[in-house]
């Protein structure tokens, strides 16, 4: 055939996971001059007819039937439904037959008889595109030219698939496919639907069969499990490998999570399924904004508020739980299927779970099965029950009695799999196991392959569950890594096991766990492993052990979640284990005080400074209660309290336990070479810096960090820390060359040591920001601190303590170049978020409210940045006293607003009172006293006393001299004329 005049018209006969090769092959066709129509066709559902037939051949033209998996099974379940077709077909229809095979199956001997087979899997799309077009005869215009870049081919593979393996006796379910996919396509870029049935419905499947169905219209295709909220996060970073984005080793799960989700935001054909996704806000982290699709499954409507569209997923119709049933056994024929579907109310998980133990007992009567199922009482059989879904506990009883009776290792096996998570059984653990943790009959089971396996495979087709692979260790072996059971199902099992029964198997499954703990939460390369145990420590009962081993696991697992940042996950089992721990062991034992302070800290890393500070008083009374406290416990309880003292601005009594902590640490452990004392030294050199007390603490800091040198070398985390904070004192002393050259090369250490989105990395990069921002390198210090400031409000949010941090200075350095609108927003919204973090009382509060109040002076405002100047300082002496030197340089900030305000002896009386202060607490060389000095002769000049202010001027310029600092060149300026500031800088913690 060629092309004629007018278009030449086709029918394409698909079934429903054929949709996108139609799509494709009408997309092209139509290109070419050819008008087609898509036929969807489901032969498995229902037998071909005459209205069918006329439907589809009604139209002159050739007929493509596109042939599949789901046609080919045709040959198995409805032999005489081609029959049927070939005998209705009239010969001149017949000629106009053209199948093609878009399957590697083979092609039954009875499709065969029907003529060739034209095969178009494995190619390239314009090979394809080639033997379509001369099988039909249809010969593209010399002036239509072909692009082949047009529509996504069905073959294309993608940058990223992590989807589970497609279920091939999935059946049904057509109208909700179609309907997903026109919420999706109508939606546009950016859609989100969300799948909502109640349990045993069939979501997962569905969103299994979208996901395989639609997958050549996406180049990422990712399935993340939202069982748990750390899988889901664990599952969702993992994706940054699949698309070789710029990771370098990120310290945390949020790290690679926002990298992931900057990725997807710039780019479009994504499908992103979260599978049993329940609470919107518990998995807000991991929903990627962008030009992509996000498809959810879930029991809940919660998602309509999230903006998601609802598509609601029903039981099966009738005719569809007869193709469903009707494949999964043979042995059942149409009408006993409706008669099994109807006792079960048409349920996918029970039309399952009753096929497969019909299907695995094929002497069992049907009928009789069937009635026992309606009239049978499940409390006759000796399994107990739970529940009020009699259908369902039915269903289960008689399949557990019939394993227990007639594969009694299968059942056993299944009662120990009940107590790992339903959603990623790990059998890979338990196939390398030691023996010596298995019951006998169990262990001989794992060491011979032939049976272990035999076994799982009669697990999967008795109960219906999904078995997962991995690549065996032979060539071409595959061995089961993991089993999936519906949840529903695996808490029945559990609840028919007496109370000997489960604590039995929870032992085995906790052993099981403890093998394959690679203790060492730290080390990068055993993240992938405690990702994998952290699902199941509840389910195996790990958290509620008494098991010393066990309890190392868990307090392994809370490390692990410390470490990689997760710290919303680390609260809740650190949480579940004080609380199950404390009342078997006591307050004070060892390992419930580890969980107790690990728990503390990560409610501090969240902001929970209130809760962090009970618990912190709580642990340090407990243990100093004892007769004879052990001294590492003691150090530890007093460091992590004065810990979160600081964070509440308690500076003062944080000193003062952390300097009996180090007293007590370098009596008991020692001194220099005691990574503990040296740990404890450094904090307390932070909190002499919080306190005022620079020189103090410089000295201390340049005490450790030489010390840490010594025992650890020069790129440990403990010395890159010293060396961070050490630098950070020399800039606010004021000797800001030296903190540079400090700073710059502990920056080019860290970004050696660790990722450039690790928390010390940033606060690093971030003193080196203020370091040359002190030396006039505005700009330079503009760009790293705004690269910062975006990195930790992505990593923390807006509202962390880090990222306010860093907030706070920028609006400042903002200022400083003029930039006073944008400066103003960013300083009222850190003094917001600070005033709801630490309340407006906080020292933090006080002071950026101070900055705020210069900011306003700078855009003209004089009377009201006077009033919240005077608010400001009172507000910083209430909180830390008169003589700190953040209220000193309030008091700096303020006698410059009395004096814009025309108070100048209010502005002299101030000004004289700072100065005699400052001088006392911080010295006379300080940048800060010299300012004061610069102001108040300005102001005294002003006021009419010139000859005080020549002294006061005089004498500052002196002492200058004899200094000789060239960072004093912004001293000199002020003493030139420019108005003295001093802009508030939270200190990191």
């Amino acid at each position: 055939m060629t092309a004629p005049d007018q278009p030449q018209h086709l029918a394409l006969v698909h079934a429903g996971q054929s949709a996108h090769w139609a799509a494709w092959m009408s997309e092209r066709l139509s290109r070419l001059g050819a008008e087609t129509s898509p036929v969807l066709w489901d032969p498995l559902r229902r037998r071909p007819n005459a209205e069918d037939l006329a439907g589809i051949t009604a139209r002159p033209g050739p007929i493509v039937l596109v042939l599949d998996d789901w046609f080919l099974r045709v040959e198995h379940r409805r032999p005489e439904a081609w029959g049927d077709l070939v005998r209705e077909l009239a010969p001149d229809v017949r000629e106009r037959l053209v199948m093609v095979s878009v399957t590697a199956s083979p092609v039954p001997e009875g499709l065969a008889r029907l003529g060739p087979v034209l095969e178009l899997r494995g190619f390239r799309a314009e090979v394809v595109e080639a033997r379509l077009l001369d099988a039909i005869g249809l010969t593209p215009a010399s002036d239509r030219p072909v692009d082949l870049t047009r529509g996504r081919f069905p073959d294309t593979t993608w940058k990223a698939r992590n989807t589970p393996r497609r279920n091939s006796r999935f059946t049904g379910r057509e109208q909700v496919l179609a309907e997903l996919h026109a919420r999706f396509t109508s939606g546009g870029d950016g859609a989100r639907v969300a799948l909502r049935g109640v349990p045993g419905v069939g979501k997962r499947h569905t969103a299994i069969e979208y996901a395989h169905r639609h997958a050549a219209e996406y180049d990422t295709v990712w399935w993340v499990n939202c069982a748990k909220r750390a899988t889901a996060r664990a599952d969702f970073a993992r994706l940054a490998d699949q698309l070789r984005l710029p990771v370098d080793n990120a310290d945390t799960l949020h790290g690679r999570i926002e990298t992931v989700k900057r990725a997807l935001a710039g780019r479009s054909g994504w499908l992103i399924v979260l599978d049993g996704a329940e609470d919107p806000e518990e998995l807000a982290a991991v929903l990627p904004e962008g030009r992509g699709h996000l498809l959810i499954t879930t029991t809940s409507v919660n998602w309509s508020g999230s903006g998601a569209e609802l598509v609601e997923l029903a039981p099966f119709e009738r005719d569809e739980s007869v193709t469903f049933a009707c494949l999964r056994t043979r042995r059942l024929t149409r009408d006993a299927a409706a008669e099994l579907a109807d006792a079960v109310e048409d349920m996918p998980l029970l039309l399952a779970q009753t096929a497969a133990w019909l299907d695995s007992n094929d002497t069992a009567d049907v009928a009789g099965y069937v009635r026992e199922l309606r009239e049978g009482d499940p409390h006759r059989t000796d399994v107990a029950t739970d529940g009020d879904d009699r259908t369902f506990q039915m269903v289960w009883s008689i399949t557990l009695n019939t394993l227990r009776d007639e594969h009694p290792h299968a059942y056993e096996l299944l009662r120990l799999l009940v107590f790992f998570s339903p959603h990623a059984i790990p059998v890979r653990l338990l196939r390398t196991a030691r023996a010596a943790d298995l019951p006998d009959h169990l262990a001989a089971l794992v060491a011979e392959p032939s049976s272990w396996n035999a076994t799982l495979r009669k697990l999967s087709e008795a109960t219906s569950m999904r078995l997962e692979y991995d690549e065996g260790p032979y060539l071409d072996t595959k061995v089961v890594s993991a089993l999936q059971m519906h949840r529903l199902f695996h808490r029945f099992v559990r609840l028919q096991l007496s109370a000997e029964q489960q604590a039995e198997a929870s032992a085995i499954a906790c052993q099981v766990l403890v093998a394959a703990d690679p203790r060492d939460p730290g080390d990068a390369g055993t993240w992938a492993r405690y990702a994998e145990l952290i699902p199941h420590l509840e389910d195996t009962g790990a958290v509620t052990s008494p098991s010393p081993d066990v309890r190392t696991l868990v307090l392994n697992c809370i490390e692990y979640l410390r470490v990689r940042g997760e710290y919303r996950e680390g609260v809740r089992l650190c949480r579940a284990t004080v609380d199950a721990w404390t009342p078997m062991s006591g307050a004070t034992d060892p390992k419930v005080l580890v969980a107790t302070h690990q728990l503390m800290v990560m409610e501090r890393r969240l902001g929970e400074y209130a809760a962090a500070e009970r618990l912190g008083r709580q642990v340090l009374d407990a243990v100093t209660s004892v007769p004879e406290p052990g001294p590492v416990q003691v150090v530890r309880a007093k460091n992590g309290l004065a810990g979160t003292l600081m964070a509440l601005g308690n500076y003062e009594e944080a000193r003062t336990l952390l300097a009996e902590a180090a007293a007590q640490s370098a009596s008991a452990l020692g001194d220099e070479g005691v990574p503990r004392t040296l740990a404890t030294r450094s904090n307390l050199a932070i909190a002499l810096g919080l306190s005022g007390r620079y020189q103090e603490s410089y000295e201390l800091h340049r005490s450790v960090l030489r010390s840490s040198i010594e025992l650890l070398g020069g790129r440990s985390q403990s010395t890159l820390h010293s060396g961070l904070h050490t630098a950070w004192m020399l800039r606010l002393l004021g000797r800001y060359g030296e903190a540079l050259d400090l700073q710059e090369q502990n920056s080019q250490l860290h970004s050696q040591v660790f990722d450039k989105n690790h928390s010390q990395s940033l606060l690093s990069q971030h003193n080196l920001a203020l370091c040359r921002r002190r030396v006039n390198e505005i700009g330079f210090a503009r760009l790293m601190m705004r690269s910062v400031l975006d990195r930790l409000s992505r990593r923390r949010g807006a509202s962390h303590p880090e990222t306010l941090l860093v907030s706070s200075d920028y609006a400042m350095l903002l200022r400083e170049q003029g930039n006073l609108e944008e400066a103003r927003e960013l300083a009222e919204d850190t003094l917001s978020r600070y005033r709801l973090l630490l309340g407006e009382h906080h020292p933090y509060a006080a002071g950026v409210l101070d900055n705020c109040a210069l900011i306003q002076r700078c855009q003209g405002d004089h009377d009201g940045a006077r009033a919240r100047a005077e608010e400001a300082r009172q507000r910083m002496e209430r909180a830390l006293g008169r003589h700190h030197v953040w209220a000193i340089g309030c008091a700096l900030n303020t006698a410059s607003a009395r004096a814009a305000t025309g108070d100048l002896a209010g502005a002299v009386e101030l000004g004289r009172d700072a100065l005699d202060r400052a001088r006392a607490e911080i010295g006379v060389w300080h940048t800060l006293p010299m300012n004061l000095a610069a102001g108040l002769a300005q102001d005294l000049h002003a006021n009419g006393e010139a000859e005080e202010a020549l002294q006061v001027r005089a004498t500052s310029l002196a002492l200058l001299e004899a200094d000789g600092y060239d960072e004093h060149r912004q001293v000199r300026a002020m003493f030139e004329g420019r108005r003295p500031y001093w802009d508030f800088e939270p200190q990191t913690i």
